[in-house]
Order: structure tokens, then C-alpha cells, then sequence
């Protein structure tokens, strides 16, 4: 798929309804550099596959078994000319061959203050409670490049939020979500393109 303009394309992989995915596509909507070029999903009846739809932006459903073929994902990638991926809510290990294919360009949010509440099965709704049930006094989230290991990638970007003592894990997602939306799509900016500062500040 040719790329007549020069931008840079972005992949994002979600499992879900996609709220982030949603903010990407609007922050990037009228960006000059950088567009949401499409939307993946290993769930068949993900909310996020309809408003890829209702934005505009194409959108593929990947199964394990379609992982399972190396060599038809990445040219399926480069047929989107993807220049960098960014995982929002993607409940899937990314495999080592796209994590070489893109070096540096695989992007994730952790809803909390990684090292801690990371690993398999800490997502969404069970780090919070995690998060709750330790008594720590703080959480918020982590922006990291994405390796072979859940959660374990380097660290971009941290923000943290206090945990009030009336905070219920629906609270506190609530509050962490919205510095997910605030910072998310803003770091990964940064990052594509080695500069300070969001599109609104060009």
C-alpha cells in the first residue's frame, strides 16, 4: 500500500472496546506526520474492530492459528507500509520475529507502576485490585518499548496518581485511564519522531 504523503503509519493492536485505540486515531486524526493506518485484533468481536470502521481506518482480525504463519503476517504488515506498532489493551504475547521486524517501534501502556503489578494475567481490572489490596500509597501507569517478556520492556515514560483510601479498583481504572489517554499517544509522538512536544505545540 503506498504511502503518498510521506507519513509515518501506525498499527495498533487491541483486544477490546479500544479506548486508547479510539484516542490514537483521533490525536492522530489531522496529525502531518504520523496517521493510525490500521487496526488489528485477535478478537473477532472486538468493539475496537467497529470504530476502526466508523474512523475510517482498515482493520484485520489475527487468530493464533494466522500468527502461526510468519511470513503472510509481516508481508500483511508491509502491505500497510506499518512503520510502528502500539499495543492498546492487546491481550496476546507479540512474538519475537515482529519484535525484530520492528525494533524500537513495538509500543505499550501498563496501568500501573511497572516493575510492580506486571506479568502475565496482570491486566485491566486485576492490576487495579492488585494494586488496592497492597496498600500501596501510589500507582499510575508505564510507557515501555515491548520485548519477548509481559510488562518487561524498557521504561519510556511514568506517571503517577495518589490511591485514595476510598479508591475501588473501578475507581482507581477510571482515574489511571485518563492519564493513559492524556500521555499515551503524546510519548509515542515523541518518540516517532525525536522531538519535544505534542502536535499541538508545532
Amino acid at each position: 500500500m503506498k504511502n503518498p504523503v510521506n507519513k509515518m503509519r501506525l498499527a495498533i493492536m487491541a483486544s477490546g472496546r479500544g479506548s486508547n485505540a479510539v484516542n490514537f486515531m483521533e490525536y492522530f486524526g489531522s496529525h502531518q506526520r504520523i496517521e493510525v493506518a490500521l487496526v488489528v485484533s485477535n478478537n473477532p468481536a472486538a468493539g475496537v474492530l467497529d470504530r476502526a470502521a466508523e474512523h475510517g481506518v482498515g482493520s484485520r482480525v489475527l487468530t493464533a492459528g494466522d500468527w502461526g504463519r510468519k511470513t503472510e503476517v509481516l508481508a500483511f504488515f508491509a502491505d500497510y507500509a506499518v512503520d510502528a506498532i502500539v499495543l492498546a489493551g492487546y491481550m496476546r504475547l507479540i512474538p519475537e520475529w515482529l519484535i525484530k521486524k520492528f525494533p524500537n517501534r513495538i509500543f505499550n501502556i501498563h496501568p500501573a507502576l511497572l516493575p510492580d503489578f506486571g506479568g502475565k494475567g496482570m491486566y485491566g481490572i486485576h492490576v487495579h485490585r492488585a494494586v488496592i489490596q497492597s496498600g500501596v500509597k501510589r500507582t499510575g501507569i508505564t510507557i515501555h518499548l515491548v520485548n519477548e517478556r509481559y510488562d518487561e520492556g524498557p521504561v519510556l515514560f511514568q506517571e503517577s496518581i495518589p490511591v485514595y483510601p476510598e479508591d475501588t479498583p473501578e475507581s482507581l481504572a477510571v482515574r489511571v485511564q485518563r492519564l493513559e489517554h492524556l500521555y499515551y499517544p503524546r510519548v509515542v509522538e515523541e518518540q516517532l519522531l525525536g522531538e519535544r512536544g505534542s502536535k499541538n505545540e508545532e
